[in-house]
């Protein structure tokens, strides 16, 4: 009997004449006439325009602007998971992991993401069959590093309110800036050496990566686009990932992204730990981001000699380095293993709120969380805040000021947050350090004091999400000066907050 192709059954092909020559991976792609998606697969299809003209067989669909690209998926969180590229059936080995010779020739190679050791349940490995393995490059050299710091003492600390207005994008047309050379260190804490802290990213770019490929050897990267898509090539097989939408890529793997237009995003780096899914408790066994809903690529390689060299950059103790190889790094057929790259869809969250009075507190809004080693405390979390409905009686309803050991950093993908409804916009964001208090501004907190408390939606269309960390973020240069971002006057959105005290009244409505 054949083995499968992936970890369920084979891709249903609903157009089997698709030519080959119109795909890298046949097995996933069909015609916008419809699909099925396979038990144990997802799918994403959307349109794209085409691009790297010099790929051959295998490359991605040169398809009309009325077609759509279907790239498939492996779902569940943490899965032990097993793909192979269709063209090379029966590349993964049989009944072990390093064979003496390989099937088609391929070099087995592990990818840890954990110490041998780790308890079973934290384990992270995965074992990939390559045409040539990763180690088959020049020396790496020291190259410039842009805006990416780990120097957390770059300008002294502002314990101050702090928002930016949208990162500017830098215009194609001036200059080309790919994801890597458009990375800005705006903020972070800790430690990378010790494996113990984090970093937030932003990225600002106009055009694709090309032949240059990246990896960070300092930890996990959380990816939140905002403007223009991500089609991410990884050596696991390639993801398509939408504003709405994010992606993590794990310590260690090698990606190539490209972008269709002016492109900008958030990435929250998290050293030495991995994300989970957070602990339900009483919530029980269903809720909050639900594990079916992240998507794993399926495998997918090209073998491909590139003329010139191909350049893999590595982000190694915070600084940049560059070494070439003279084929494309994304010559994975076959992998198996748990350590993955995945993706996520913000819409599948199912959302928990107060049906009685009262907030529950925002932790209930929690997608994913990198644990420190203190029970109940995070390294980071990331927190969405979704469209959902408001029925809390006798009770204010946006969220409350505030004072947290915590912390917060916010970004807006798009819309309008409930507690700040100008001022903070889509592509911006805003930092509220330890114990620096915060909360809505003057004119939501009138109008929601006086609201008429009937059961409304909240945020349609609107996402905005919050990297909580429980380390104290210090803030870069680039993020306080360079970026000339910083919104001066943030702390007037608070100055026309009045006192309302009645001590002659208990009850405010008898005075009004």
């Amino acid at each position: 009997m054949s083995k499968p192709t992936h970890s369920c059954q084979r891709p249903r092909l609903l157009h089997s004449d698709l030519p080959a020559s119109l795909c890298r991976n046949s097995a996933a792609v069909e015609h916008s006439e419809g699909t099925v998606a396979p038990c144990g697969f997802s799918q994403d299809r959307s349109k794209i325009p085409s691009h790297r003209p010099e790929d051959n067989l295998g490359s991605l669909p040169f398809l009309s602007s009325s077609d759509s690209i279907l790239l498939m998926y492996i779902s569940g969180f943490g899965n032990e998971c097993a793909s192979e590229d269709p063209r090379c059936p029966g590349a993964l080995p049989e009944g072990q992991n390093n064979p003496q010779v390989c099937p088609y020739n391929l070099y087995a190679e592990q990818l840890s993401g954990s110490a041998f050791t780790c308890p079973r349940s934290t384990n992270k490995r995965s074992w990939l069959y390559r045409i040539l393995p990763s180690v088959s490059h020049k020396p790496f050299e020291f190259i410039d590093q842009g805006h990416i710091t780990h120097n957390w003492d770059e300008v002294d600390p502002d314990p101050n309110q702090l928002r930016w207005k949208p990162f500017e994008i830098p215009k194609a047309s001036q200059k080309k800036v790919d994801f890597v050379n458009g990375l800005h260190t705006l903020c972070g804490a800790g430690d990378i050496r010790s494996n113990n802290g984090l970093a937030i990213h932003i990225f600002l770019c106009n055009t694709s990566m090309g032949n240059r490929c990246f990896y960070n050897s300092d930890g996990d990267l959380l990816i939140v686009p905002q403007k223009g898509k991500l089609l991410i090539y990884t050596e696991f097989g390639k993801m398509l990932v939408q504003p709405n939408e994010i992606c993590v890529i794990q310590r260690g793997m090698r990606f190539s992204i490209d972008v269709f237009e002016e492109t900008r995003g958030y990435i929250l780096e998290v050293y030495g730990v991995h994300f989970e899914l957070p602990d339900l408790g009483p919530i029980g066994a269903n809720g909050l981001a639900n594990p079916r809903d992240f998507l794993i690529p399926v495998a997918w390689y090209e073998d491909r000699q590139v003329p010139g060299g191909y350049t893999v950059i590595n982000k190694y103790q915070g600084k940049l380095f560059a070494a070439k190889q003279d084929v494309s790094p994304f010559n994975v057929v076959a992998w198996h293993g748990n350590y993955t790259p995945y993706k996520y869809n913000l819409e599948n969250f199912m959302v928990i709120n107060s049906v009685a009075f009262d907030h529950a507190d925002p932790s209930i809004f929690t997608v994913l969380t990198a644990k420190s080693v203190r029970p109940g405390v995070a390294i980071a979390d990331f927190v969405i805040f979704p469209p959902r409905w408001g029925v809390a009686d006798k009770t204010f309803r946006p969220p409350y000021y505030h004072r947290n050991c915590m912390s917060e950093f916010m970004g807006l993908i798009k819309g309008h947050y409930e507690a700040k409804q100008g001022g903070f916009l889509p592509g911006g964001g805003s930092l509220h350090s330890p114990m620096t208090p915060h909360g809505p501004d003057a004119n939501c907190f009138e109008k929601a004091s006086k609201a008429k408390l009937a059961p409304e939606r909240i945020a349609d269309g609107t996402m905005a999400f919050m990297f909580e960390s429980s380390l104290n973020i210090a803030v870069t240069k680039w993020g306080l000066k360079t970026s000339n971002c910083l919104d001066e006057n943030y702390y007037k959105c608070w100055e026309p907050l009045k006192s309302r005290f009645t001590p002659n009244s208990r009850n405010p409505a008898e005075t009004n």
